[in-house]
């Protein structure tokens, strides 16, 4: 309460006719007058409060409810009306109003004083009116709970869609009935005014403190200290512009954020503000913390009308939030850096290959972090090994710059380079640490590495170094270099911590792949090691192959060329199902096993068979020695085998579970012929593999493959083979097995293949017909010497004259033993090819061994003799008897002296033993 003085009352006269008696009887006029205005005056006010509170009330009552927590929600709900119509009731009751109706966007009420109601599309005009309205109404109208005042408030989602809208209502009955409590207050502040008559003479003394609002001259001091210190002493500057744009009032805020001394009484448009600024104070346009500045300051301003409030013009707030925005700025630069962390996360790592991720990490790092990175690795890093000791020196795996900027005259891609001690570069290696050198232009000690680059790099603007180790496991395995340009500023301290992170989880990615890089580099060199290295040499035909392993590891194809005796070849290719060691070591298994029986000589369907047995017998072993077997560890195999004979062209094959092969003619035509197929190598059981003889003009190519060449996931069986066509005619019917291998992969074969692909291409040879001498032996000893002779004369006719004596003796001993031990008909065949071939067959199936023979035997030398002066000899079984052959070299010079075979025969016996 404010105190007031009291001064002593001077005696009132009351006589009507003195000044004072006049005086009291014009102011019971007066008052008489005035309180019968009032009571009018009162009577309206009250219908207009009472009009008023009802709005302000509904219009709390539609907004509380409308902003309440779960609304929003569970407008979104499966029930909506199971959930807001007990908030609504309960709402209605305790904002004491008539209704609160929900409606959703659709116009259907969700919540209704009415229960039976609710789920009905209101038709109400008002209602479907607001619907469409973004922002609160209050109307009165009539209701069917009669006539009524009705605020609708809009609702809306976290993202500002619409909901629908909650309306809230009071009935006129309840606004006149407002109006009825409070007359009782009217009249008695009106028999109130009337007891103030006898009161007249005092508040004509009292003339000075009406004017004065009732407050007497301390008060008024007191207002004004308070309003000059309040003006004067807060944080925010403020302003009080007329509407000609003249500045009223302003405060010592206001002057200093605006560097202008002087204020009041001057036109804003004299101030020299930034346009900007001086356009919102001279215009009538509100405004709510629009940033403006005013000279280095960032300016936060605030302006509203003071009408009704006061005469024409404006009030003005000023806020100096350049600080708030340097925070902002930083909190903006943080937020960037965790989303960069978190997308390095995601696009560091994507694959096993250690260039591929470290060129990820200089793509993440350009251009939001640094202008120019670059990435070098140990070389022991790249192969996978363990990192050496040297640390200095390193291969430029990567670097990256800004899109759209010039090459930076760095070491390219590929260069090895030796950081010298004084470089940031090899005090981080040795450090362990990151080194920042904030302006390069200051500092030489990085110069000294290349000095014509680093000028280069000065001069493209180059100012700003951050060098950070890549290490995993507390091993070293590479150098992180982020450089900045002239668009960009210095780095701080804070970007330190960043590129460590960033390269701490670019160098976890980088070990992973290496890792990964040694162990599927052991598995392929493994595996590389069971292929073989090369093709033997032989006549028959001319082949090319191509490996290509798989980028998910290594896998189980393999091919094989291996020579046969009589001129013959026997191509190969297999694939083990899976991939990893066990694949590559089950192939390796079975090349060798192919390799043993080919040494057999058996026919394709035998060869075949074996290996079916010896896949069988693998899965058995594991089976016995695992307590739990895998179902899905069994071995899957499939294999092709063909023997080709260059003497009758024909060529043999079978396949188990294996794709067939390819045939391209030498007209260029390609087909795949119709070979017999049985089931997957260890499937077979006691089932018969069949085989079939094809006869093949010379210069026909035979193409051997896996599944892998033509099976994908982005093609089925049927489109690789007739890729497979489509490339084997492209290449052409002159094509060299060479070139034809060429044309299939690439055409064929994409950059990453998901299985790998074994390929086999085979151009055949046919030897002419006289090069191949046939003669059929009789059953008699004395045929001998005619063979002899006849072998004589034909090796005189080929040029091989010096190897003669050695055929002859070799013949004359196998057709000896043909006519001693064998059965009709007996036949020689020679045959010139890259050695000289003698073949003896006969019906008998008893095969010759090698013995040493005893002092007292007659016999038993001659396959001694074959042995010694024959490259190799051996037997093979044929569906008519058997072959026995031994091939001899052409070189001259090669046949054995007299005294060598003499030498020969008495190494049979014993040195203690004489004749």
């Amino acid at each position: 309460m404010i105190g007031r003085s009291r001064q002593p009352r001077a005696p009132r006269s009351r006589h009507p006719r003195s000044i004072a008696g006049q005086v009291f009887l014009l102011q019971a006029v007066v008052v008489v007058l005035l309180v019968a205005g009032a009571a009018v005056a009162l009577v309206l006010q009250a219908l207009r409060d009472s009009d008023r509170d009802a709005r302000h009330r509904t219009l709390a009552a539609a907004e509380s409810f409308a902003n309440a927590p779960g609304t929003a929600a569970a407008l979104s709900s499966a029930d909506p009306s199971a959930t807001l119509q007990p908030a609504a009731e309960a709402a209605r009751q305790g904002a004491d109003i008539d209704f609160i109706i929900v409606l959703g966007k659709d116009g259907t009420r969700l919540t209704h004083p009415d229960p039976r109601l609710i789920g009905q599309r209101s038709l109400d005009p008002h209602l479907q009116e607001a619907l469409t309205r973004e922002q609160a109404i209050t109307t009165t109208y009539p209701t069917d709970r009669g006539r009524a005042v009705v605020t609708s408030v809009p609702l809306h989602d976290a993202q500002g869609n619409p909901l629908g809208l909650v309306a809230a209502g009071l009935t006129v009955e309840r606004v006149n009935g407002m109006f009825t409590d409070r007359m009782p207050l009217v009249l008695g502040g009106a028999a109130a005014a009337l007891a103030l008559t006898a009161g007249g003479t005092a508040l004509v003394s009292r003339r000075l403190r009406r004017q004065t609002r009732g407050l007497g001259p301390a008060e008024i001091t007191r207002m004004y200290e308070h309003h000059d210190a309040v003006l004067h002493a807060v944080r925010e500057g403020i302003l009080i512009i007329g509407d000609d744009g003249t500045i009223l009032l302003s405060n010592d805020e206001a002057r200093r954020l605006l560097g202008v001394p002087e204020l009041d009484g001057r036109a804003i448009a004299e101030l020299g503000l930034d346009p900007g600024l001086a356009s919102l104070l001279q215009s009538d346009r509100p405004a709510s913390d629009e940033v403006h500045t005013a000279g280095e300051r960032l300016l936060a301003v605030n302006k509203r009308p003071t009408a009704p409030y006061g005469s024409a013009g404006s009030v003005v707030t000023i806020r100096d939030s350049t600080e708030l925005q340097a925070l902002a700025g930083r909190a903006e630069i943080t937020r960037g850096r965790l989303n960069l962390l978190y997308e390095a996360g995601l696009r560091i790592g994507t694959t096993l290959d250690i260039a591929r991720t470290a060129d990820e990490l200089a793509e993440v790092g350009t251009p939001r972090f640094a202008d120019i990175v670059t990435v070098d690795l140990l070389d022991a890093v790249l192969t996978g090994e363990e990192p050496s000791r040297n640390r200095t020196r390193m291969r430029r795996v990567a670097a990256r710059w800004a899109p759209g900027s010039d090459a930076p005259p760095l070491h390219p891609t590929g260069d090895m380079i030796e950081f010298g001690p004084t470089t940031p570069m090899a005090t981080a290696l040795i450090s362990g640490r990151a080194v920042r050198r904030a302006d390069l232009t200051a500092g030489d000690d990085w110069r000294a590495q290349d000095p014509d680059r680093a000028r280069g790099l000065l001069s493209a603007g180059v100012h700003s170094l951050i060098s950070v180790p890549l290490q995993a496991r507390g091993v070293v395995l590479g150098l992180a270099s982020f450089w900045r340009g002239p668009e960009s500023p210095p780095f701080e301290e804070d970007d330190v911590s960043f590129a460590e992170e960033l390269a701490a989880r670019a160098a976890v990615a980088i070990d992973n792949a290496r890792r990964y890089t040694r162990e599927h580099t052991m598995a392929v060199t493994l595996q590389r090691s069971l292929l073989p290295g090369g093709l033997p040499e032989q006549g028959a035909l001319e082949a090319a192959y191509r490996y290509l392993p798989a980028q998910a590891g290594v896998g189980g194809d393999w091919f094989d060329v291996i020579a046969l005796p009589g001129a013959r070849v026997a191509l190969v290719v297999g694939d083990v199902v899976g991939h990893g060691l066990y694949a590559a070591a089950t192939m390796g298994r079975l090349r060798t096993a192919v390799h043993n029986f080919s040494g057999l000589d058996l026919p394709p369907d035998e060869m075949l068979g074996h290996l079916d047995d010896l896949v069988s017998s693998i899965d058995r072993d594991r089976s016995a020695h695992d307590d739990d077997p895998d179902p899905a560890q069994i071995t899957g195999a499939t294999c092709l085998y063909a023997v080709y004979d260059p003497v009758s062209g024909r060529v043999t094959i079978a396949r188990a579970g294996h794709l067939g092969p390819a045939l391209v003619t030498p007209d260029g035509n390609v087909s795949f012929p119709d070979v017999p197929v049985s089931l997957p190598l260890g499937l077979n059981g006691s089932l018969p593999i069949e085989s079939v003889d094809l006869v093949l003009p010379e210069g026909s190519r035979l193409v051997f493959y896996t599944d892998g060449l033509v099976e994908d996931r982005s093609r089925d069986l049927d489109a690789g083979l007739r890729m497979l066509a489509s490339a084997l005619f492209a290449a052409g019917p002159d094509a060299d097995p060479e070139h034809t291998c060429e044309t299939v992969i690439d055409a064929m074969v994409g950059p990453k293949s998901s299985d790998d692909i074994a390929l086999l291409v085979a151009r055949t040879h046919v030897v002419d017909a006289d090069r191949v001498a046939v003669w059929d032996v009789p059953p008699d000893p004395a045929a001998v010497a005619a063979v002899r002779a006849r072998s004589a004369r034909r090796l005189a006719e080929w040029g091989l004259a010096d190897i003669a004596f050695n055929a002859e003796l070799i013949l004359s001993e196998l057709v000896t033993n043909a006519i001693r031990y064998g059965s009709a008909p007996i036949q020689v065949r020679l045959i010139h090819d890259r050695r000289l071939i003698c073949e003896v067959s006969d019906a008998g199936s008893t095969a010759p061994h090698l013995r040493r023979a005893a002092t007292t035997d007659e016999g038993g030398r001659g396959l001694f003799l074959v042995a010694k002066f024959a490259a190799r000899w051996g037997t093979r079984y044929t569906a008519q008897g058997k072959v026995i052959w031994a091939e001899l070299p052409l070189q001259e010079g090669s046949g054995p002296s007299g005294e060598d075979i003499a030498d020969a025969l008495l190494d049979q016996w014993d040195d203690a033993e004489t004749w």
